[in-house]
């Protein structure tokens, strides 16, 4: 991680006002979480099914990682996800702020990184910075 950057640096994601209905099961989603080589990076899932987000106490949607692993299956805020499945103009211009507003606070030379934006609860709740608090 480039020494300039810090994780509070991001706030548009807590910002963003999508829906619950926006998506549904079956999409296909990235969780854009870091930087690599000069590109937003993340990790793309599935979305399965309706999910309570408890550190938001909100709808969210519990989401599947094809490559599998310890954290297979997590819930996750919609505010968080960018649809990769099919042409979405809302994800599109919330994909393009995010990039304007991160990459050139990036050096070029950084490689890759996470940004630190997110962190897994012990119930596998995904959580932006913005969204915790104590006790979740």
């Amino acid at each position: 991680m480039p020494a300039a950057w810090t994780p509070s640096l991001e706030t548009l994601t807590a910002r963003r006002d999508i829906t619950h209905a926006h998506f549904v099961p079956g999409d296909t989603v990235v969780i854009p979480t870091g930087v690599a080589d000069g590109h937003l990076s993340g990790d793309v899932m599935t979305i399965v099914a309706p999910s309570w987000h408890t550190p938001t106490d909100e709808d969210g949607w519990r989401l599947r990682n094809p490559k599998g692993g310890e954290r297979t299956f997590i819930t996750a805020h919609p505010r968080y996800m960018i649809h990769l499945s099919r042409h979405c103009p809302d994800c599109l211009i919330y994909r393009r702020a995010l990039e304007d507003y991160v990459l050139p606070k990036v050096p070029s030379a950084s490689g890759s990184f996470d940004c630190g934006w997110y962190s897994l609860t012990h119930l596998n709740q995904l959580v932006h910075r913005a969204d915790a608090r104590g006790g979740r």
